[in-house]
């Protein structure tokens, strides 16, 4: 099933975030006494979400199960958030209904900014089809929300594609065909849109890649922007 998202706004990652006020009062966001720098150090990297969207069936998880086995290979922290594992414990009283949806993603968005700033690379793979619910999430990261409160947390958009065609001729749940059949409505990619993004920090066609490959491009990548050195 999509984790297709509605366009509502998304509540506050942080006091520095504007969105509808929530529920909770008498709150205060309470930072640690380890700078991200130490944290960094320690770690021997720094933390970030890589937020693979696409459709289903493009190759996602996939390549973010690959991303993971190779950073941990290598000594890094690493973990993967998955469409249907989160929907098992952290989103299981969840349905698909578009408010359903869009509190998917603002959960699956506020774990994914702690993960980041502890330090790990946290490693989302979701439909997300729709542009303003991920620059929501992208907008959890930049808000100034780490301990130190000096910087903001690396969010990276990869786009994995494919064709329509492609993800239904995988089809690995025989999602395509019972969203063809009208068993599954507000599909995406069949009965409902998928919104590519604009300038994804990273394009992976996975018509044309084999997983290894699309790896090694998201690892290049978080290479190149420093996120595996202190």
């Amino acid at each position: 099933m999509s984790d297709t998202p509605s366009p509502d706004p998304l509540s506050p990652a942080c006091p520095a975030t504007p969105a509808a006020a929530p529920r909770s009062t008498n709150i205060t966001w309470h930072g640690g006494a380890v700078p991200a720098a130490q944290r960094r150090a320690a770690m021997g990297q720094r933390g970030a979400t890589v937020w693979f969207t696409g459709l289903s069936g493009s190759g996602k998880s996939t390549v973010a199960v690959e991303v993971e086995r190779q950073l941990i290979e290598r000594g890094r922290h690493a973990y993967r958030l998955d469409g249907d594992n989160v929907r098992t414990g952290l989103c299981g009283n969840l349905g698909f209904g578009p408010e359903d949806r869009d509190e998917n993603i603002r959960r699956i968005g506020e774990v994914a900014k702690l993960f980041a700033d502890s330090g790990m690379i946290c490693l989302c793979s979701f439909v997300s089809p729709y542009r303003a619910a991920r620059d929501r999430v992208r907008a959890l990261h930049d808000a100034v929300c780490g301990d130190d409160n000096q910087e903001t947390l690396a969010f990276f958009e990869v786009h994995v594609d494919v064709s329509v065609d492609v993800a239904a001729q995988r089809d690995p749940k025989g999602l395509y065909a019972k969203a063809r059949a009208g068993e599954i409505k507000n599909f995406t990619g069949v009965s409902a849109p998928f919104e590519a993004p604009q300038h994804p920090d990273l394009h992976l066609p996975t018509g044309r890649l084999t997983v290894p490959e699309a790896a090694a491009q998201v690892i290049a990548m978080l290479n190149e922007r420093g996120l595996l050195t202190p």
